[in-house]
C-alpha cells in the first residue's frame, strides 16, 4: 500500500516513497501497485469523480476528469500562488474563472487513414497512438459535429502510412481548418479539396504552404469588431476564456485614454480596448497586425489605433517611446517577456495589465516589477484549458 502526498503542477501524484509519480490519482488516495504497472485505488479521495468523458481512460487529450470542479480550480489556484510565493510575492487572489465543457472553438486534432475510412483524435498520454474521440466532451459542438466531414478531408488528404494534423477553428461563417500534410496540392486535389469545401461548410481550407479555397470569410469577433486571422493564427482557446482575459485587461486599464498592446495578436485586446482609448498594437507576426488592422479599418466607433511589426525578444520598445502611454498590456508567450518588463519598469508607466501562460515566467517578470515599485494589486486565474495542466493567469500592476 502506499499514500500520494500531493500533485506535481502537471497533476501527477507524488507517492509517499519520495520518488514515485504516478496519473490519475489525488491527494490523500491509498494505492496498491500490481506488478505489472497497474494502480488500483483502495482509498478514493472524497474529491473523486466518474470522468464525463468516456475516452478519459485512453485518451491523452485531458489529466484531471477524475476530480471535481473545485478541486481542479483550487489546484490551478495552488499552481500560481506557488509560483509567486518562490519568488516572495504577495497578493490577492480572484474566484478561478472555468470555460465550460464542450466550448474549445481550437484545437489541432491528428487524423489517419484506414482501412474502412479514417480516424479522428488524439494521442494516448506519452504514445503516438491515436485514440479516437468521437465523444470529446472538450471541444465546442460545431466542431464535434464536422468529425464525419472532417474524417472525409482526411481520406483525401492523408496517405496510407502517414499521420496528418487538422488545426481546427469554429467561426460564424464555418469551420477553419489548416491541413499540416505532406501530400502534395495538385491542381486535381485543389479542385478535389474545392468540392469538398463547399459540400461541407468549410468556410476557408489551407494547406501548409498556400489557401486552397475561401468560401466565406473565417471572421472573429474581437469586442464589436469582425477580424479574420491568418490560418492556424493563435486565438484564445474559448469564447469565455477570451471574454475573462478581456474583462480583467478592460478593469486594469480603465480611465486609461493612450494604452500599448504589447504582443497584440490580431487585436484580442487592442479592438475592443478601442472602443473607449486609442491603442497602439506591436506585434512580431507581421500577417497578424495586417489581420488587425484590416479589423480596426472595417470596425465602426472605434478610436485610432496604430500598429507595428516588431521583434519585442530582440527589440523591446524603449522607454522614451513608451513616454506618451498611460497604460500597457503585454500578452507574451511561454517563455514570458523578460526584455520588454525590463524596460516597462524603467518606463514612466505606471499601469500594466499581465497576462500570462506560463505562472513560473509570469513570477519571474513580476519580480522585475516588483523591484521598479509596483504593486501587484491582485490575480485573476483563467481555466479555459480545462481537465489540463494549463492555466492562464491576469495580474493588475501599478505604482503610484
Amino acid at each position: 500500500m502506499a499514500m500520494i502526498e500531493g500533485l506535481t503542477h502537471l497533476g501527477l501524484g507524488k507517492v509517499d516513497d519520495g520518488r514515485t509519480l504516478l496519473p490519475r490519482v489525488l491527494p490523500g488516495e491509498e494505492i496498491s501497485v500490481t506488478q505489472d504497472g497497474t494502480v488500483r485505488i483502495v482509498t478514493p479521495s472524497a474529491d473523486r469523480v466518474a470522468a464525463p468523458c468516456r475516452h478519459f481512460k485512453t485518451c491523452g487529450g485531458c489529466a484531471m476528469q477524475h476530480a471535481n470542479d473545485e478541486f481542479v480550480a483550487n489546484w490551478k489556484l495552488e499552481i500560481v500562488q506557488k509560483a509567486l510565493t518562490a519568488q516572495r510575492i504577495t497578493t490577492t487572489y480572484r474566484d478561478v474563472l472555468t470555460s465550460p465543457a464542450r466550448s474549445r472553438r481550437r484545437a489541432k486534432i491528428a487524423g489517419k487513414r484506414t482501412k474502412s475510412g479514417a480516424m479522428l483524435g488524439f494521442h494516448a498520454k506519452g504514445t503516438h497512438n491515436l485514440i479516437a474521440t468521437p465523444d470529446c466532451q472538450l471541444l465546442a459542438p460545431g466542431i464535434m459535429d464536422a468529425f464525419p466531414a472532417l474524417e472525409k478531408l482526411v481520406v483525401i488528404a492523408a496517405s496510407r502510412k502517414a499521420e496528418i494534423a487538422l488545426t481546427v477553428t469554429e467561426t460564424a461563417a464555418g469551420l477553419d481548418v489548416f491541413v499540416d500534410t505532406e501530400t502534395p496540392l495538385t491542381p486535381e486535389l485543389r479542385q478535389t479539396l474545392a468540392v469538398f469545401a463547399q459540400d461541407n461548410g468549410i468556410a476557408r481550407l489551407v494547406w501548409p504552404d498556400e489557401p486552397v479555397v475561401t468560401m466565406n470569410s473565417p471572421e472573429q469577433a474581437f469586442g464589436n469588431t469582425r477580424v479574420t486571422p491568418p490560418a492556424g493564427a493563435f486565438l484564445q482557446a474559448t469564447k469565455h476564456g477570451e471574454a475573462s482575459l478581456l474583462g480583467a485587461v478592460d478593469e486594469i486599464t480603465k480611465g486609461a485614454n493612450r494604452i500599448i498592446d504589447l504582443f497584440a495578436g490580431c487585436g484580442t485586446f487592442t479592438l475592443p480596448l478601442a472602443e473607449r482609448a486609442e491603442v497602439h498594437a506591436v506585434e512580431g507576426e507581421a500577417d497578424m497586425i495586417a489581420a488587425l488592422d484590416r479589423g480596426w479599418r472595417g470596425g465602426h466607433n472605434l478610436k485610432r489605433v496604430t500598429s507595428e511589426v516588431r521583434d519585442l525578444f530582440r527589440r523591446p520598445l524603449e522607454p522614451d517611446e513608451l513616454r506618451k502611454f498611460d497604460a500597457a498590456v503585454i500578452d507574451p508567450p511561454r517563455a514570458g517577456a523578460e526584455a520588454q518588463i525590463a524596460t516597462l519598469a524603467t518606463s514612466d508607466i505606471n499601469t500594466i495589465a499581465m497576462v500570462s501562460c506560463n505562472p513560473i515566467t509570469f513570477a519571474r517578470d513580476a519580480v522585475q516589477l516588483e523591484k521598479a515599485g509596483f504593486t501587484l494589486n491582485w490575480v485573476q486565474v483563467v481555466d479555459q484549458f480545462r481537465w489540463s495542466p494549463h492555466v492562464e493567469v491576469v495580474g493588475s500592476f501599478t505604482r503610484a
